[in-house]
């Protein structure tokens, strides 16, 4: 089965499949970079994952105009926000001059896209700085004001070019208008997708289509309402799954232990007991931390101690304790695919980063041993940086949301419209 296809339904084509020389070609980034108060990029590796897509373009003589969002500027313009830093960073690795648009449309911007020679590449400004790239599909069919606007900024973005190019996993499962309007208003035009895009869908896909067994999969995170659509995909697929971080006390409350002041999402008791019973019916095998790390008061540092079952009145559960540690990474070990998504505590508050720290090794040592390993994405791709065990890890995701919904199964519309294989 191919992977992409799997998830897609059909297989999609590739920039490879196209020949770019003499075209230009509109390509969406992912280049929501960290920068720090000073507005320099504290981490290029956004930037460096688009580089293979990148370089074949520029290398195979297409004129590339690259897209992208930074933050949240809520349609306004903030200069803090400016992709200019990015253009700045992309042209010290591309080793050429980047030009830089100060807007993403307008007639200045695209004159200066039909000034662009073979092999040039050109970034525009910050997409968000428009409220009309993230005006929700379903809000834009509901009004035709908001339509016209979503669908006249995309029309712009569109006319600067002839191919269309998607490699912007982080954002796939929005509809906003440069992910989705600007390849529906390209119709006719190649519409595809980039070689970042292709090695998620290859990666998660498998993992989901063709898993080698045991197949673990270790959930964390604040939330059980984040990742109930995951578990409700996943127990009929994998052999395990590992539940740690606050989301784990919402079950353990429904099994009627006692949790003191650990975070709850009492709402969801019932649904995470259907879950457990989905499991069992499913023969899954649910764990669950038999201990805790535990604190009167959350901050650095703060005195603490390991409760075992029960956590006693005006105490707050915020890591899981040594004997879950034990429990999670025996569970880990012998795992021929493992998928991991969220953290086991508050792991951005040291000494409470013990867990996530045990659980990133015990996912490395698999890899070691064999198995294939994913990272979903977000705090759990931050945990596993931060230790430095990225070439230990067969696939670290570059889009935290996006690959949750592809784990629940999800399909993304703005990948599925684009063009298939023949």
């Amino acid at each position: 089965m191919n992977p992409v296809g799997a998830y897609t339904e059909m297989a999609k084509k590739t920039i490879a499949d196209v020949d770019v020389r003499g075209k230009k070609v509109l390509m969406r980034c992912d280049f929501n970079v960290p920068l720090d108060d000073e507005c320099n990029i504290t981490s290029d590796d956004r930037i460096v994952k688009a580089l293979p897509t990148i370089r074949s373009i520029l290398d195979r003589g297409g004129a590339l105009i690259l897209m992208s969002h930074l933050g949240r500027p809520k349609g306004q313009r903030d200069d803090k926000l400016s992709l200019a830093p990015v253009a700045k960073r992309l042209s010290e690795l591309l080793g050429q001059d980047v030009v830089f648009s100060e807007d993403c449309i307008g007639p200045k911007t695209k004159a200066k896209a039909q000034a662009l020679k073979n092999g040039d590449c050109m970034l525009l400004e910050n997409l968000r700085f428009y409220k009309e790239e993230t005006i929700k599909d379903k809000a834009a069919k509901e009004d035709a004001q908001l339509r016209q606007a979503k669908d006249d900024f995309a029309q712009q973005l569109a006319d600067m070019a002839d191919v269309y190019v998607d490699d912007a996993f982080g954002t796939a499962h929005r509809d906003n208008a440069s992910m989705y309007t600007v390849p529906t208003v390209m119709e006719g035009k190649p519409r595809v997708i980039g070689f970042l895009i292709e090695k998620e869908l290859k990666f998660l896909g498998q993992i989901l289509s063709e898993p080698d067994r045991p197949f673990v999969a270790i959930l964390g995170g604040a939330k059980v309402s984040d990742k109930i659509g995951v578990i409700e995909n996943l127990v009929s697929k994998v052999d395990r799954i590992i539940i740690g971080g606050a989301m784990a006390y919402t079950f353990l409350k429904g099994r009627g232990k006692n949790i003191g002041n650990s975070l709850c999402e009492n709402d969801f008791i019932d649904k995470a007991l259907a879950l457990l019973d989905q499991a069992a019916e499913a023969d899954c095998e649910v764990v669950l931390p038999v201990d805790h790390r535990v604190v009167r008061e959350l901050k650095p540092h703060a005195p603490h101690r390991v409760a075992v079952g029960d956590v006693d009145p005006g105490w707050q559960a915020v890591d899981i304790g040594p004997l879950a540690v034990k429990a999670f990474t025996d569970k880990i070990a012998g795992a021929k695919t493992v998928v991991w998504n969220g953290p086991m505590g508050v792991f951005e508050m040291p000494p409470f980063d013990e867990g996530t720290k045990e659980v990133a090794l015990a996912v490395a040592k698999a890899t070691d041993d064999g198995a294939g390993t994913i990272i979903g994405g977000g705090d759990s791709a931050s945990a596993v940086k931060k230790l430095g065990l990225e070439s230990k890890i067969t696939h670290i995701s570059t889009g935290g949301g996006a690959s949750l919904e592809f784990l629940e199964g999800k399909k993304f519309k703005c990948l599925a419209i684009l063009d298939e294989e023949e």
